[in-house]
């Protein structure tokens, strides 16, 4: 009957592992439960999935989608974040929870992180959560895009506004002569 629950619990860690654009590993303790919370409702918000897992059938269900990388870092208290859609938010959750509720604590703290199939360490995981949102990327790409052409319209209107003020000039000049 156990093995058979553990069984089932490792399908289904496999089944939210698969397809993760970013998995974190987090060391969770010097947290209490109201600040657990918080940093789960944090993680909803990005659309990051958060749990806690024995270290042993969270090795496993990694080994199955053969990420065997991260077999080191499971000991101690674990907690793995997960995101489907985006690489950075996991990392970014963390750190901005670290630093605005925990107050710069030691904890919660990286382990290591698997980022588009490669293994993050906590250094390389701290500069990914400095990291701009997508979102924010792709406006300073419209932005860096645009900036030309404001500059050109910004050019031209000058051109325009300076050949408006000749024509009143001259119109104002031949109305004071006649």
């Amino acid at each position: 009957m156990v093995q058979e629950y553990k069984k089932i619990k490792v399908q289904n860690l496999v089944e939210r592992l698969r397809g993760a654009k970013a998995i974190v590993l987090v060391d969770y303790k010097g947290i209490n439960i109201e600040q657990v919370n918080e940093l789960r409702k944090r993680f909803r918000a990005e659309n990051v999935d958060y749990m806690v897992q024995k270290n042993t059938l969270l090795k496993i269900a990694l080994n199955e989608l053969e990420i065997t990388e991260l077999d080191e870092y499971l000991n101690g208290p674990t907690a793995v974040a997960i995101c489907l859609d985006d690489e950075v938010s996991p990392a970014r959750v963390v750190s901005q929870f670290k630093k605005e509720i925990m107050e710069d604590a030691d904890f919660p703290s990286f382990k290591a992180g698997y980022v588009a199939g490669h293994v993050f360490s906590v250094e390389e995981l701290s500069f990914l959560a400095k990291l701009p949102t997508r979102e924010e990327l792709l406006g300073q790409v419209v932005g860096g895009m645009a900036a030309p052409l404001t500059g050109f319209m910004a050019v031209n209107l000058g051109i325009i506004r300076k050949f408006f003020y000749a024509v009143n000039a001259i119109i104002d000049k031949q109305a004071d002569v006649s």
